[in-house]
């Protein structure tokens, strides 16, 4: 959900309202000229130093910020409420959008380049940006929305020829819910593995005791794996596959997805030989290989899209004991 907390004094304290909706005229709820801080959750809300977003405006994206600007000056808030993937804004080298032009996609501090302090008119084409006067977002800052154009930066807000930096702001973090899809379970492969092998000679003529205890205990390992079904897609946020009650695999950008768990497993084992007998004990492990298909559904700004992975795991949790007995002679 996309929610502003306000709180009329510095560092979250003092009183707090929350909103989920723009609000035009802070007053009118009894909130006016008071917020000292702010926490944004999702997308990035407006304040305004005038009711109905007029005057002085500035952008908060989701985080906590202790110290803002217009401190005890906000009259009203707006949400951003645009798709802020991919965005795209195109300025102009001279008002009514003449001249030359450069289309910006991302982040760009035009000072590096050939448009710096050039800009005096733009179009938006996508998003929400922030037009800075200096490098490195820099000095005062211009909002520019979805839809919209400003033909001249001269008469208005005299923001001719002094463009340096520009950002487009950021959608806060997407919930991302998982589900594996265990009725489509792959299994890839099956194969015994013998992890212990005991053998027990007696040659007397009397039944002996090999061993005081009836069981021995084995570790057993299982590797959790998890890939996207596209290389090359990216989600920027960690979430959790829930595999069983007690295990849960965090898939975290810059991690490797995988992780090993341990169990221990009690085998009985038959204590005793009978007389001039051979007894043969395997133990073996059936190591499982399989993978499940899982859906991602990743909603942002109340948008959901759905992605694909794969989940994978090779388990050795079955383990059987194979016995033979055979006389011996002396």
């Amino acid at each position: 959900m996309n929610k502003i907390i306000v709180y009329e004094e510095e560092d979250f304290e003092g009183f707090r309202k929350e909103f989920t909706c723009s609000v035009p005229d802070l007053r009118s709820v009894d909130f006016g000229d008071c917020i000292c801080s702010l926490k944004v959750i999702g997308q990035p809300w407006l304040v305004f130093r005038d009711p109905n977003y007029k005057g002085v405006g500035f952008a908060y994206e989701e985080g906590e910020h202790k110290h803002i600007q217009l401190s005890n000056n906000i009259s009203s808030i707006q949400l951003v409420t645009e798709d802020l993937e991919d965005p795209q804004i195109t300025l102009y080298e001279h008002p009514n959008y003449e001249g030359i032009s450069k289309v910006i996609k991302e982040e760009t501090n035009l000072s590096y380049g050939y448009f710096n302090d050039k800009a005096s008119s733009h179009i938006v084409q996508k998003g929400a940006w922030l037009l800075y006067e200096h490098p490195r977002r820099g000095g005062w800052y211009y909002i520019a929305r979805e839809g919209t154009k400003l033909d001249n930066y001269g008469p208005l807000y005299h923001f001719h020829d002094k463009c340096s930096h520009v950002y487009p702001l950021k959608s806060g973090r997407p919930v991302i819910t998982s589900r594996i899809l265990w009725d489509r379970m792959n299994l890839e492969s099956e194969r015994d593995v013998m992890i212990d092998e005991i053998n027990c000679i007696n040659t007397t003529e009397t039944e002996q005791t090999f061993t005081t205890t009836s069981s021995r205990t084995y570790e057993i390992f299982t590797s959790h794996s998890f890939k996207l079904a596209v290389p090359t897609l990216q989600i920027n946020e960690s979430f959790n596959l829930s595999i069983d009650p007690s295990t849960n695999l965090t898939v975290e950008k810059g991690k490797i997805d995988s992780f090993t768990t341990v169990n221990k497993i009690e085998v009985t084992m038959p204590a005793k030989v009978p007389k001039k007998s051979e007894l043969n004990i395997q133990v073996i492990m059936k190591v499982v290989t399989a993978s499940v298909p899982v859906e991602l559904i990743i909603t942002n700004n109340g948008k959901s899209r759905t992605e694909n992975g794969q989940y994978r795991s090779v388990s050795g949790r079955n383990i059987i004991t194979k016995y033979s007995m055979k006389s011996v002679k002396n």
